[in-house]
């Protein structure tokens, strides 16, 4: 309830009437059943300006400990993260890199659509780094398609390290979706993993224009906690 509150009627409208946000390729998200959304990641306002051109609730996943945060801040915190569909990580395996993709495989069960961003972390400079290989065992083991999505400009509106940048028009657009079905049953194949998530980039960076950089961003910056819903494929368990 609150996702669609702050989605229509809070937040939602004020960022349309400001930004603007221009969105192409919107036929290619299905109006119905699992899909996941595999984005490109330039600024923390990502996770707001694309979700919000999607009809649907697009749902991230999230450090549990954003809602589980004590007293008055953690109400609020673990309210807002929620209302911007975000959900806390499973950490029932014991590790945030299996609870991610377990929570990830539920909410895709549930016919749910699922936001990944494959680099891990922001880009540090603008450019398209190497992608994770989660995000190719996430469509192995869920049998789901992946739709590549470019967001640009909101490095202009929200720069890393900064709140608030210069105003621009952020755009986002949704690529044609990709089907992987033919590597049925090879979910454990690292090889075949890194050329799914090499496709899914290439993608992406076809609809971003941005130039591609073959290394992981989280080496080309200073080190800084990564988003574990897009780990290395050797630290993912397999599904049961």
């Amino acid at each position: 309830m609150l996702y669609w509150l702050l989605k229509f009627v809070i937040l939602g409208p004020v960022l349309r009437l400001i930004f603007r946000p221009e969105a192409t390729g919107n036929e290619n998200v299905p109006t119905t059943g699992p899909v996941i959304l595999a984005s490109n990641h330039l600024s923390y306002s990502d996770w707001l300006f694309m979700p919000l051109v999607v009809p649907r609730r697009v749902t991230f996943v999230a450090k549990a400990e954003y809602f589980t945060t004590p007293g008055i801040k953690g109400w609020f915190q673990k309210n807002f993260f929620s209302g911007t569909g975000q959900v806390p990580i499973d950490r029932t395996g014991g590790r945030a890199s299996e609870g991610a993709i377990l929570t990830q495989l539920r909410l895709l069960n549930k016919g749910e659509v699922c936001g990944i961003y494959p680099e891990g972390t922001r880009s540090p400079d603008g450019r398209l780094y190497r992608g994770r290989t989660g995000v190719a065992r996430l469509a192995l083991e869920s049998g789901v398609q992946v739709i590549p999505v470019a967001v640009t400009g909101t490095n202009v509106v929200a720069p890393p390290g900064k709140i608030f940048g210069r105003y621009t028009r952020p755009s986002v657009r949704f690529g044609t979706p990709l089907d992987f079905s033919r590597y049925e049953g090879m979910a454990d194949d690292r090889y075949v993993l890194r050329a799914i998530t090499d496709e899914i980039m290439y993608e992406i960076m076809r609809l971003s224009g941005q130039e591609y950089v073959d290394t992981y961003a989280s080496r080309s910056r200073k080190p800084e906690p990564e988003n574990p819903a897009d780990p290395e494929v050797r630290e993912l368990p397999k599904a049961s």
